[in-house]
């Protein structure tokens, strides 16, 4: 049992840290769609890592397949999430920054 409970710690702090590895990626980069991808692509391991440790805290129970649904239900409507709002973004007018080369000004 003692194995379990480690895995099971070891799983939630490594989401929290990934999060705020995350938080602070979303600081660092310069414009809305790249601080997007540092949101949605560190989302949905987060949510994984933790539903995961919660899930081996919680053993073989109707909570254990709970937490397994709300990841089920997170791994698609997080990417999607992301997309429809990166979609909104640019038919907003919203440009992306884009690094241009000295040679071709």
């Amino acid at each position: 049992m003692m194995i379990l409970e480690w895995a099971s710690w070891g799983c939630i702090i490594a989401g929290a840290l990934l999060s705020v590895i995350g938080g602070i990626g979303m600081h660092r980069f310069p414009d809305f769609y790249a601080r997007m991808h540092a949101a949605g692509t560190t989302d949905t391991l987060c949510a994984a890592l933790i539903l995961l440790g919660l899930a081996l805290q919680a053993g073989l129970s109707l909570a254990s397949f709970k937490l397994l649904l709300i990841f089920a239900f997170l791994l698609f409507t997080s990417p999607t999430a992301t997309h429809a709002l990166a979609n909104a973004a640019l038919h907003g007018g919203l440009k992306p920054k884009l690094q241009h080369d000295q040679a071709e000004t």
